[in-house]
């Protein structure tokens, strides 16, 4: 897979796309990421991307050119990449996004700065997304998140189809508590199932707190879990002792 990056900062990128799970992502060839500086899509001397706004208002507006010759270049590779575009009004990513994308070969992630974007670059883009409801200084933060979010999904990338899957949100759920060395710490002791070696109890056990948590801390992500008849009824089982206490 290649994701490609535009963006005003390159060095932004220079240690976050060359540690941990990225740098094995790449050293596996799962990925190949590139960093594009925007100004390298300018003719002018000075290499300018920006200019104020028209109607006036505070802050600057990142030009179309740039933006537009950027993304013909790219197609003019790559008729299939993907364009996309950090933006706070862009629509939520979430990890089903996530999973969509990493089922592509190519990605251009727009990282947006200043007041935002000439607005007639949604003519030439597939879709925005936005990380939250909050402002943050430009896309590139977000557009590392993505990158993260997409390449940890490539196959071969965290060693296993299991470590994946049972992450929280792969499920739909919130994932299941995890534990270590040592046993006991302070008084706090490890769940007793977890040491007992019988595996078909602990992926219940396991089942269960996920259900837990998420009933606890994200309720709203039940609405679109699959469950089955052992699911629901320890669902039911918790109402009614939570009714009780």
């Amino acid at each position: 897979m290649l994701i490609e990056l535009l963006t005003l900062f390159p060095e932004f990128f220079a240690s976050p796309l060359n540690q941990s799970m990225l740098s094995r992502a790449q050293a596996l060839g799962a990925v190949e990421l590139r960093v594009l500086n925007l100004r390298d899509f300018t003719h002018d001397r000075h290499k300018v991307v920006d200019d104020r706004p028209f109607g006036g208002g505070p802050g600057m507006v990142l030009k179309i050119e740039p933006l537009v010759e950027a993304i013909r270049t790219i197609r003019e590779q790559d008729q299939g990449v993907r364009v996309i575009l950090l933006s706070p009004q862009g629509a939520l990513f979430s990890q089903d996004k996530a999973r969509e994308l990493a089922g592509r070969k190519h990605l251009l992630l727009i990282c947006g700065h200043y007041e935002g974007v000439d607005d007639r670059v949604h003519f030439y883009i597939d879709e925005e997304l936005s990380m939250g409801d909050y402002i943050l200084t430009g896309g590139e933060i977000p557009a590392l998140a993505v990158v993260d979010a997409v390449t940890r999904l490539l196959p071969g990338v965290l060693g296993g189809e299991g470590a994946v899957e049972e992450e929280s949100f792969q499920t739909g759920l919130l994932e299941y508590p995890h534990y270590t060395r040592p046993r006991d710490f302070e008084g706090f002791d490890v769940p007793e199932i977890l040491l007992s070696g019988d595996h078909a109890r602990i992926r219940r056990w396991r089942r269960e707190e996920s259900l837990r948590r998420t009933v606890r801390k994200r309720p709203d992500l039940l609405e679109k879990t699959v469950l089955d008849a052992a699911d629901r009824e320890f669902l039911a089982n918790l109402t009614d002792s939570a009714k009780k206490d």
